[in-house]
């Protein structure tokens, strides 16, 4: 009779203990990210109004939203619809689910970053650097940016990964998981944004 009574205080003693430290850490982290890509956005935005045409005319037509970039996108955000399924596989206590869809994130992340450098390599070959003006410089400095905190992004996936096979997390004890993923759910809208606004509008 006290075993049945302890299972379902066991089941739900995640949700009952209310916000833990990694996860209010990371929250107070997205804040100050949010807060940071804030001002790069606004100086992407200052330094638009102020040069005209954007983008310059020697690089009109070179970021093409249809090329190597928005396959590079959909795999991003295919990384963050796996990294929520593995966070409801390990609330559900399926680490070998958890284990699976951590990896298919950490995959899809190293691939996103490896179009990225490559995305570069084509950018440079047209001419298009960091000192290419005002259009270069926002440009790579809001991408490099990104790209930083999505190494960043997997690196943390890696060692959940690395825990998870090792069993470290259980339905009551994964918190790590939860706030790697807010992380890398953010990394997404940052990039979503930064695709709308370097070559939608």
């Amino acid at each position: 009779m006290a075993v049945a009574h302890a299972e379902p205080h066991a089941a739900t003693g995640h949700a009952q203990r209310g916000i833990s430290n990694p996860i209010l850490g990371m929250i107070l982290f997205i804040t100050s990210e949010v807060m940071f890509f804030s001002g790069l956005f606004a100086a992407y935005f200052a330094t638009r109004a102020h040069n005209t045409p954007w983008p310059p005319a020697v690089f009109a037509g070179i970021l093409n939203p249809l090329s190597l970039i928005i396959v590079a996108t959909l795999i991003l955000i295919a990384s963050s619809f796996t990294c929520q399924f593995a966070v409801w596989s390990i609330r559900r206590g399926d680490r070998r689910g958890f284990v699976r869809n951590i990896a298919v994130t950490f995959v899809l992340g190293i691939i996103f970053l490896i179009m990225q450098a490559y995305d570069y390599t084509l950018l440079f070959g047209e001419g298009m650097t960091l000192g290419s003006g005002p259009f270069g410089t926002t440009y790579f400095t809001l991408t490099g940016f990104h790209g930083a905190h999505v190494f960043g992004g997997v690196l943390m996936l890696g060692v959940l990964l690395y825990r998870g096979m090792a069993g470290q997390f259980s339905a009551r004890h994964h918190d790590a998981v939860e706030a790697v993923s807010l992380y890398w759910h953010f990394v997404d809208v940052v990039w979503i944004l930064l695709f709308s606004i370097l070559y939608l509008l």
